[in-house]
C-alpha cells in the first residue's frame, strides 16, 4: 500500500484541523514535560499496537533529544531504570486507561495517589488531555491507517 486508507481526513472534515490545534495546546500548556507527553503518548502507540503513532511518536522523542535507551525501554518501563518516578506513573496512568483491568477499576485510588504525589491539579488535567489527544487520532491511525514514517500531507489520498 502506498497511501492510507482514507482519504485526507482534514479534508473531509475541515474542523479536525481546529480540534487537533486545540488539544495540542492543551498537552502542550507547560505543566507537564514534553517529554513526558511523548513517552506517554508512544506508549499509547504500543498499546494499540500501531506502527504510525510507534513511529511518529519515536521520530519526535529522537528529536528532542531522548536517548534512545529511553524511547526503547517505553514498551518495558515498568522493570526499566531509564525513568523518574513522575514518568513512571504517567506511563502508568496510560497504561490504565487504554487497558481493561479484570479485577477492578482501571485507575484505582492508589495510582491515582501516586500521580498525584508527582504531579499537580493542573498537571494531571494536562496527562489527562495528552492521553485524550492520542487517543483521538487513534481511530484514524487504526481505520486509515496512514503509512508510518510519512509526512501526513504526502500519503493522505485525495
Amino acid at each position: 500500500m502506498t497511501t492510507s486508507r482514507l482519504p485526507n481526513p482534514a479534508t473531509l472534515v475541515p474542523e479536525l484541523g481546529q480540534v487537533g490545534a486545540a488539544l495540542f495546546k492543551a498537552a502542550a500548556n507547560g505543566s507537564v514535560p514534553q517529554t513526558t507527553i511523548g513517552l506517554v503518548q508512544l506508549r499509547a502507540g504500543q498499546i494499540v499496537a500501531n506502527t504510525y503513532l510507534t513511529m511518529l511518536h519515536t521520530g519526535n522523542l529522537r528529536k528532542a533529544g531522548v536517548t534512545e535507551e529511553r524511547i526503547t525501554a517505553v514498551a518495558s518501563w515498568r522493570d526499566a531504570p531509564y525513568f523518574t518516578g513522575a514518568e513512571r506513573a504517567a506511563l502508568a496512568l496510560v497504561d490504565a486507561v487504554l487497558t481493561a483491568n479484570p479485577s477492578g477499576e482501571r485507575v484505582p485510588d492508589e495510582l491515582y495517589a501516586e500521580a498525584s504525589a508527582h504531579y499537580d491539579d493542573k498537571a494531571l488535567a494536562t496527562l489527562c488531555m495528552a492521553i485524550g489527544q492520542v487517543c483521538f487520532f487513534l481511530p484514524l491511525a487504526l481505520i486509515g491507517r496512514p503509512l508510518p514514517g510519512v509526512a501526513p500531507a504526502e500519503q493522505w489520498r485525495d
